[in-house]
């Protein structure tokens, strides 16, 4: 090895001792296991600790639709979940099964993480916490659940801000920086820690700017407005009232700590399922309120506010659910997570929409071109 080889070599080793040394001074291990994995993924249950969430001794059994799996998927959708390598498609029709598939050794039982679909299901519990009177209402200040927001301009943030994504509080949602926030949360082990070191920047209930934290400050509250971890109260007010047929899993940031409540609920194509229909129906399962109607209402109105980035106002945004209120004539709302998950909800045809998989499309709009591509084909399939 000549002279200059070795310089450069030394100096390579030097450079990422530094590195290294500077990674642990500022305590962002994490970024080591964000290397590893590199990008998130739909199994990662298996690299996370995870808190189990019991569905009940005795499920409800979803009802098969007289033409269960006889009608006919559109070619072109075929070729859409091949493209994005989809694992699950449901389509519950009338509160039945109309159709299901699943690929890739997936099947209705099989655990896939829900993503950002989770922050629909800590809207849900918000509204469940209202009803049981742990929480007054979505005008409660969170700084009658978290001392940190007691003071200064975090005094002002509201639950209504968390839920509508107007919190300003500084969030960095980033899912290539490996430093961001969303990174660190992801992959870190102190989810309190980062939610403290939060700052309110810019006036709440103002501007829409979508950012994770702000589920995660409500899971916080939650938490302490209720005296039980998220995933406990899931499993008493929704998964077994609901009579899920599998156990669900949610991460956690370390063993016996918190809720990754932003994302990584895991469960399958059919119970995911059950939160659409509980929404279709108004927040009412087979005759019991679980979340008030009221609530579920406010949830699926547009906030109204005007977007940070361009100053459009917002119509397709409620209580952590995304909506399109006029798409072909439908009013049709719905969750989504970030390797394309989806709940998608057709109140006009009855209809429920479950996609599961590892890829999504481009985004036409505030929507991502699957979503309508699903909602197109289930038209044609339902005719």
């Amino acid at each position: 090895m000549n002279r200059k080889a070795k310089r450069f070599g030394l100096g390579t080793l030097l450079l990422l001792g530094l590195l290294a040394a500077w990674i642990h001074m500022a305590d962002k291990n994490y970024v080591y296991k964000a290397i590893v994995y590199n990008f998130a993924d739909i199994d990662d249950h298996t690299i996370f600790e995870q808190r189990e969430i019991d569905a009940p001794v005795t499920a409800q059994p979803w009802p098969l639709a007289q033409k269960y799996n006889r009608v006919q998927m559109p070619q072109e959708m075929e070729q859409l979940h091949q493209q994005l390598e989809s694992v699950a498609f449901l389509v519950v029709k009338d509160d039945s099964i109309l159709y299901e598939q699943y690929w890739d050794g997936y099947s209705d039982e099989s655990l896939s993480n829900s993503f950002s679909m989770a922050k629909s299901i800590v809207s849900m519990l918000i509204g469940v916490a209202i009803k049981e009177g742990k929480i007054e209402s979505v005008e409660q200040p969170v700084g009658d659940f978290l001392p940190d927001f007691k003071k200064g301009d975090k005094a002002k943030i509201k639950l209504k801000h968390l839920l509508w994504m107007s919190s300003g509080l500084n969030w960095d949602e980033s899912y290539s920086n490996p430093l961001s926030m969303t990174t660190e949360a992801y992959y870190g082990s102190d989810l309190r820690k980062i939610i403290k070191r939060l700052d309110a920047v810019k006036e709440p209930g103002k501007q829409w700017t979508y950012k994770s934290g702000d589920t995660q400050v409500l899971a916080f509250v939650l938490q302490e407005a209720t005296g039980q971890s998220l995933s406990k109260y899931a499993e008493e007010k929704l998964w077994k009232p609901m009579g899920a047929a599998q156990d669900a899993e949610w991460s956690l940031d370390q063993p016996d700590g918190m809720e990754k409540a932003y994302c990584c609920f895991f469960s399958n194509a059919r119970d995911f399922a059950r939160l659409g229909k509980l929404y279709l129906h108004n927040g009412i399962w087979n005759g019991d309120t679980l979340v008030p109607p009221a609530y579920v209402q406010a949830s699926l109105t547009p906030n109204g506010l005007t977007k940070a980035s361009d100053g459009e106002q917002v119509d397709f945004y409620g209580y952590q659910w995304w909506l399109m209120p006029k798409y072909k004539g439908q009013e049709i709302f719905y969750a989504r997570g970030i390797l394309g998950q989806y709940i998608i909800v057709i109140p006009e045809k009855n209809i429920v929409i479950v996609r599961l998989g590892k890829q999504r499309g481009e985004r036409i709009g505030e929507h991502p071109s699957e979503v309508m591509a699903m909602i197109d084909a289930v038209n044609k399939m339902v005719k």
